[in-house]
């Protein structure tokens, strides 16, 4: 894909929140970096501090956390039109709980908190894009939560299908049963 071809897609998500025309994202562009990472490669590591948020253009991330037993919780699959980021040290501007890795190779679209800052001064319209973008966040973290706490596997199995149709291809059976918070045994009966 080409940068004019990534761009123009970034231009259409953002028009999807907030109707920008095509001058001001012109205005914007410089604003942005491209990040190419290999698949493998570390995004964001835990206890670093943490300037940027990402959007991905292609390719797949993971952000997870791993508790005091060793255990691994997935938080969140980020792929092709997804912004990933650890939020609670972005907003903040404090070091990461969470490790965030590409699990393909990955093209990102970035600014750094700073930047975001001088952006939203400058053009309100892109203040308007990432109020909206984050009130979608947290309407979707909030009904992960509630799925994971009051749907069985097999509904929670049901709506990653629904948000990710083509992760059951993409994904280990290991981090997408660490995802749904059920073992690979399981995973593989609500596979069937």
């Amino acid at each position: 894909m080409n940068e004019t071809a990534e761009f123009h897609i970034f231009y259409k998500h953002i028009t999807n929140f907030s109707p920008i025309t095509e001058k001001e994202f012109e205005n914007i562009l410089p604003y942005f970096s491209k990040i190419t990472l290999k698949k493998g490669d570390s995004l964001i590591k835990q206890g670093e501090k943490v300037n940027y948020t990402y959007w991905v253009v292609k390719g797949l991330l993971i952000s997870n956390f791993t508790d005091n037993e060793g255990k691994e919780h997935i938080i969140q699959f980020a792929n092709e039109g997804c912004w990933i980021t650890d939020q609670q040290a972005f907003y903040n501007q404090t070091t990461a709980i969470f490790e965030i890795n590409s699990l393909e190779q990955t093209e990102l679209i970035s600014i750094s908190f700073d930047d975001r800052e001088k952006l939203c001064s400058a053009i309100p319209k892109m203040e308007h894009f990432f109020r909206k973008k984050a009130n979608d966040s947290f309407i979707k973290q909030q009904k992960r939560l509630l799925t994971y706490m009051a749907n069985d596997a097999t509904e929670r199995f049901n709506l990653l299908l629904k948000e990710y149709p083509d992760l059951i291809q993409r994904v280990s059976k290991r981090k997408l049963a660490s995802y749904l918070g059920v073992t690979r045994e399981t995973l593989s009966r609500l596979k069937k």
